[in-house]
């Protein structure tokens, strides 16, 4: 049924049943339908009149089924796919990995023949494998042997079919062959009787009429339908993702999430189980060469006749097997790549701290919490390196490459050339509220100073310079303060100038000051501020930008910035970032131009031997 609908309007070429989905869904029919009636939640409701426990939770299962698929199509509608964007190559790794090894736990119990009841949850594996443990002196030797013979037996089949795939017209269809092997065994040898293994047993033929989803168990399985909904998508986006990867196709999330919407309502109208991805069919499949969506409908058709015409065959087969022994050395085999992907720790901690920490906490967070919070964690997890990353980039001074046009990190280069005097400064991600400080942190480390206390201290100095000014022993001119006898004339005039200067808090560096005053000199005249990376400003980043360029401004310190992007320019605008002391004039479209109009301006003759006259080069 799922194959039927799914094939019509997916992007992406595997769809199936997933175990802690099936999980997910046996917990709400645990909770409405428990095996001792007399504790269920949901009694004298319509609809359940007159039916068998077992036909009370077919309905709850699939009435759950319908509302996942309706979530999943109002989503896909309402273009919610965008969600799968802050799904990252090592989320999605670690998420995989974390549904494998659900996979394995929940069928360690069919490899051991123990009575395991299935758990979901936080800590279920844990439950589990505690359940498993407590258990295992009561392992049915049989199955346990049984699937040990076949997981092996595919395993070197798979390794062969890899090994000689460019020799053998087809792979050999070892899963057929071991299924038909099985049952021919079991009835033979009669396993039911002799080692009291369980048989699939009798299987009822064709499908049963199409029914309505019952209201109350919609409302009482809401709260669990949408994280099932939520946890379907992502595992199946997830392996879909992987397998779009290798085989160079492109999905679409809200496609996707339509095609299971409805998959899902159309399944649970003919009583079909919530839909995902199936882990170890889809590896089937791309092991076997299918690549489309009609290898989903061939699949279709086979289950189709197998359910109509071929189901009595399958009564023999041990449960075991058809369970575990096949899907069990397939989990091996064909997932092995999924299970390997704890490999790249290794690799990640040596090339991306952030993205092995994303990796480990996803994968650990999803293996003891549940697929559900384990996803909602890793993903918290994802957005705060976003967040560290862009809240403490790399800043970088730049010089220039002798005889270019290129400026790059001087600490990756040895033959560079920075003029004297000018400083040229790199913050490689957006500014907003809360990257501004570290911003003017690391700028003030860069130049060597805090322009601030330079202020300050020259503003004491002019304080002090005044004071002096009004002893009749001083004479104060353009070239300084110095300890002469002068006219009354000149020392009104040059107080004047002083009184003009205190106005803007500032003093002419060129003064010469007397010992007992200490006036802090700087040895950087421009500065650069290289934009190019910086993508957009909030007003807060602005208001901080602004104060820091006034900083510099106010102690002679010429700023430009470069290569701004136009919609930052008209943020800029848009929050009266101008003024009179901060103009337009000093951006310019190029780092080179404003390195260029610098040594024009301080009239640096350094250009012919060191740096291009234009931008061109």
């Amino acid at each position: 049924m799922y194959s039927l609908a799914f094939m019509h309007f997916n992007t992406c070429h595997y769809v199936g049943s997933f175990p802690v989905l099936s999980l997910m869904v046996g917990a709400v029919v645990t909770r409405l339908v428990p095996l001792d009636e007399t504790q269920a939640n949901v009694t004298n409701i319509p609809g359940f009149e007159g039916l068998t426990l077992d036909q009370k939770r077919v309905l709850v299962a699939s009435s759950m089924t319908f509302l996942v698929g309706i979530f999943q199509l109002a989503m896909g509608i309402l273009q919610f796919g965008f969600i799968v964007v802050y799904l990252s190559d090592t989320l999605v790794s670690g998420f995989t990995t974390a549904a494998a090894v659900h996979i394995l736990v929940s069928q360690l119990k069919f490899v051991l023949g123990l009575d395991v009841p299935g758990i979901s949850g936080p800590l279920s594996i844990i439950y589990t494998l505690e359940k498993v443990f407590v258990q295992i002196t009561s392992t049915n030797l049989c199955d346990l042997v049984m699937s040990i013979i076949i997981m092996v037996v595919v395993f070197i089949v798979k390794e062969l079919n890899d090994r000689y795939k460019a020799k053998l017209p087809v792979p050999i269809p070892i899963e057929v062959i071991v299924t038909i092997i099985a049952c021919g065994v079991s009835y033979g040898f009669n396993f039911n009787k002799i080692y009291n293994v369980d048989i699939v047993g009798e299987m009822v033929r064709g499908y049963e009429a199409p029914v309505a989803p019952n209201l109350e168990v919609l409302r009482e399985s809401a709260l669990e339908a949408f994280p099932t909904a939520i946890v379907g998508f992502a595992v199946a986006f997830s392996v879909a993702k992987v397998y779009s990867k290798k085989h160079d196709y492109i999905i679409d999330g809200n496609q996707e999430l339509i095609a299971f919407g409805v998959s899902n309502i159309f399944g649970a109208t003919f009583k079909s189980f919530a839909a995902s991805t199936a882990l170890s069919r889809t590896a089937v499949q791309e092991s076997s060469g299918g690549k489309t969506q009609v290898a989903g409908l061939i699949s279709a058709m086979m289950a189709m006749i197998v359910t109509l015409a071929l189901g009595f065959l399958l009564e023999p087969l041990p449960r075991i097997h058809f369970i575990q022994s096949v899907l069990g050395a397939l989990v091996i085999v064909n997932l092995k790549g999924m299970l390997m992907q704890f490999r790249e720790i290794p690799y990640l901690w040596r090339k991306d701290t952030p993205d092995c920490v994303v990796w480990v906490v996803t994968c650990l967070s999803a293996c003891l919490l549940g697929l559900d919070l384990g996803l909602a964690v890793g993903l918290g997890v994802e957005l705060l390196t976003v967040i560290f990353r862009t809240q403490f980039p790399r800043c970088c001074l730049l010089a220039n490459i002798q005889g270019t046009n290129l400026y790059r990190d001087r600490k990756d280069y040895t033959h560079i050339f920075e003029p004297k005097g000018v400083k040229i400064f790199k913050i490689p991600s957006p500014l907003f509220f809360a990257n501004i400080e570290f911003f003017k942190e690391k700028l003030r480390e860069a130049v060597g100073f805090n322009p601030l206390k330079i202020l300050k201290k020259r503003n004491k100095a002019l304080r002090k310079v005044r004071n002096l000014a009004k002893k009749s022993n001083y004479d104060i001119t353009e070239n300084g303060l110095w300890d002469l006898i002068s006219t009354n004339d000149e020392c009104s005039k040059a107080t004047e100038e002083l009184d003009e200067l205190s106005n803007v808090e500032v003093i002419p560096s060129r003064w010469n000051l007397p010992a007992s005053i200490s006036f802090p000199r700087v040895d950087l005249h421009s500065l650069i501020l290289d934009f190019s990376t910086v993508s957009f400003v909030d007003i807060s980043a602005v208001k901080g930008l602004k104060l820091v360029l006034k900083e510099f401004l106010h102690i002679d310190v010429d700023v430009y910035i470069v290569s701004c992007d136009v919609y930052v320019l008209e943020k800029l605008h848009n929050c009266m970032f101008f003024d009179t002391e901060i103009q337009t004039s000093v951006f310019f479209p190029t780092l080179h131009d404003a390195v260029l109009h610098v040594l024009d301006k301080k009239n640096l003759d350094q250009r012919p031997n060191r740096l291009s006259m234009s931008t061109k080069l």
